[in-house]
């Protein structure tokens, strides 16, 4: 059997390109060299790389985080060059990554989440108002990123200051969000148009909240897979995931987060379209509690990004 010929992009111009390093690591690790003959193609913190190489490739894995490789730069790359490539297209990609955007997608299709404000740099901040309708805690979010990078959380204004600060570092633009009382948990989705949902699972963070230390160096937080709720709530963090795969226009692979509260009620967070893929990742953990290995979870993404590509080329691309 001939081998697919299959380029593993990682790194990447992005606050998380030591995460894609562990993720790519994996990655390249689990993947069954009987059927692949892998190249790893590493993109420097500057946003180098060989794009010369795209083209030689017959299916490409972008195990990228964040900007520049997670919110449709490098999906529009691989579209103009006509290569295959695991996960969401352009639209998706980009959607997914900006929390601003998701979040009033999500709103409009009766996706149940929290509340939240836009802000935007150079725009005077209301105070007073963020706090009568967010109310204490809050959290503060770079719209564009990942990880936890750059997140914080305010129980009073001087936090809150300092937090918007920090968000701006990361963003121009970022979002501010209530604090929802609940259980945090993470389910992962697999498809194309027809999508569906791994077993969700549980974060119980060691520090006050599941930060980029909480996830990444600390280690003191635990996963519990499945997550123990009953059947009804269970399902429905299931529906809702497949839901917002669905409503963003995601394909491939998607992670979305989201809370149940003491009283069953679930709230959608956001979704991850290239979720990690390191030692403690949640994503390739859900599907392997869900009967799915990673070497056959990794093929079954190749396969979908090879069944998307051949899709779009039956379509015309030329009006007589």
């Amino acid at each position: 059997m001939k081998k697919l010929k299959l380029g593993v992009l990682y790194g990447g111009k992005s606050a998380e390109h030591e995460v894609s390093l562990n993720s790519a690591k994996n990655v390249i690790k689990a993947l069954d060299t009987k059927k692949y003959a892998v190249t790893p193609i590493k993109i420097n913190k500057n946003g180098k790389f060989d794009l010369d190489s795209l083209k030689k490739f017959d299916v490409i894995f972008p195990v990228l985080h964040g900007p520049y490789g997670e919110d449709g730069s490098v999906q529009g790359l691989l579209k103009l060059s006509e290569v295959p490539f695991v996960g969401a297209s352009v639209l998706g990609s980009a959607v997914g990554m900006d929390k601003d955007v998701m979040k009033r997608l999500l709103r409009d299709a009766g996706v149940p989440i929290g509340k939240f404000i836009t802000l935007k740099t150079g725009e005077k901040v209301d105070f007073n108002k963020i706090v009568k309708e967010l109310g204490w805690p809050m959290f503060v979010k770079p719209a564009n990123m990942g990880s936890s990078v750059g997140v914080s959380k305010a129980k009073n204004e001087k936090e809150l200051k300092k937090a918007i600060k920090t968000a701006f570092l990361y963003d121009h633009k970022i979002i501010v969000e209530e604090f929802i009382d609940g259980h945090e948990v993470e389910t992962a989705v697999l498809g194309n148009d027809v999508a569906m949902a791994s077993v969700p699972g549980e974060i119980k963070a060691g520090q006050e909240f599941y930060s980029y230390d909480a996830k990444y160096i600390d280690d003191t937080s635990v996963v519990e897979i499945p997550a123990k709720f009953d059947a009804k709530v269970l399902k429905r963090v299931q529906e809702l995931a497949v839901q917002t795969f669905q409503v963003l226009n995601c394909e491939g692979l998607g992670r979305v987060d989201s809370f149940v509260t003491k009283d069953g009620k679930v709230f959608v967070n956001e979704i991850n379209t290239l979720p990690g893929f390191t030692d403690i990742s949640m994503y390739p953990k859900l599907w392997e509690a869900s009967g799915l290995t990673q070497v056959k979870l990794l093929d079954r993404l190749i396969e979908l990004a090879l069944e998307r590509f051949e899709k779009e080329a039956r379509l015309k691309t030329s009006f007589n």
